[in-house]
């Protein structure tokens, strides 16, 4: 595609400005022009004196309607609520993609590692109502919900992601033996979206079989299909199989918005030290790249991110203990190699 595409940019905090400039120099070396619109959100928005998540940010996002988004940090336990589930609730992003795909020159146990997490991504446990109960705080009540038009819609968006992208198998995954409506709702409306897809092998595991099925032999796996909190869970020990979260990209979809993002955190004790691994949200540039339709761009990324790898000369030290190189070194590969 020809023109300069928009897009919004979250750095976010800790160490996501610093990948986040990494991916921009990468999707800027496969010559599409974007015109980006820098916003904060969270602590970086906090720090500024805004709220974290501005109303000039959502704006931006209802315009341009694709975000790259760095790591933004969510207290634990208290403070702010998590910005991530905020803009996918705001924007009604339910489909949450996540590749986990093995790499030559990572060292990783499961080489042929290729498999797609789709969660569903606005109802369930995490979007749910969470309170302490009595003036002490002797216990703690969560009230979730999954509806039959939710748990369909993720389902067919799972099946047609395999059927346009050429997988053959799709993994339903769930907990109805234990959670009988909130897990139950998701099993009986994926069977019933099945049936429209005989051409697509379909099964269905409870959620600790899979943990134990992805860390003895993962390649088994194709796509999977999930509710919210297990997606998180089960794409993060994915990850784990092909290097960790430093090689992992997500995307979030909706109707009218795509948000692409690193998935690991913002970790806060390695910013400002040219040691952070900027893949994950390169990666997640390629999906951007891909859903504005610069296939031709995307495709160049890839191949580009997956020769420096295989090479594993200019490796950050998450990838190579006691590597030397930093993450402008990295960057600087990936740029090269698209040059």
């Amino acid at each position: 595609m020809s023109g300069i595409h928009r897009a919004t940019l979250i750095p976010g905090d800790g160490i996501g400005p610093s990948v986040c400039e990494a991916a921009v120099a990468a999707i800027e070396a496969t010559g599409v022009k974007i015109d980006w619109q820098v916003h904060q959100a969270g602590l970086a928005a906090i720090e500024a004196g805004r709220d974290p998540l501005p109303k000039e940010l959502l704006e931006s996002i209802r315009d341009t309607k694709v975000v790259l988004k760095g790591p933004i940090t969510t207290p634990v336990g208290e403070g702010y609520k998590s910005v991530n589930v905020s803009l996918r609730m705001e924007f009604d992003l339910y489909a949450n993609v996540r590749p986990c795909v093995s790499f030559a020159g990572v060292n990783t146990p499961f080489p042929k590692t290729n498999i797609v997490i789709i969660r569903e991504n606005t109802q369930g446990l995490y979007t749910g109502q969470d309170m302490y109960v009595g003036p002490d705080k002797q216990m703690a009540m969560l009230f979730a919900y999954n509806t039959r038009d939710a748990m369909r819609r993720i389902s067919r968006y799972t099946l047609e992601y395999a059927r346009t992208h050429g997988r053959k198998l799709v993994t339903a995954v769930h907990k109805a033996n234990i959670l009988k409506s909130l897990s139950g709702i998701f099993l009986e409306n994926f069977r019933e979206i099945a049936e429209d897809y005989r051409d697509i092998e379909v099964r269905e595991r409870i959620v600790d079989a899979v943990c134990m099925e992805l860390v003895r032999k993962p390649y088994e796996h194709d796509v999977i299909v999930t509710t919210n909190m297990f997606g998180d869970i089960l794409s993060d020990l994915a990850a784990g199989l092909v290097g960790g979260l430093g090689l992992a990209p997500g995307g979030n979809y909706g109707d009218e918005v795509a948000i692409f993002e690193a998935i690991h955190g913002s970790a806060p004790d390695i910013a400002g030290k040219n040691v952070a691994n900027p893949i994950s949200v390169m990666l997640a540039g390629v999906m951007m790249l891909r859903h504005i339709g610069e296939e031709d761009a995307a495709e160049r990324m890839q191949l580009a991110i997956q020769d420096v790898l295989k090479e594993g000369e200019y490796l950050t030290p998450d990838l190579r203990p006691h590597s030397t190189w930093g993450t402008t070194d990295l960057t600087r590969a990936v740029v090269d190699h698209l040059a």
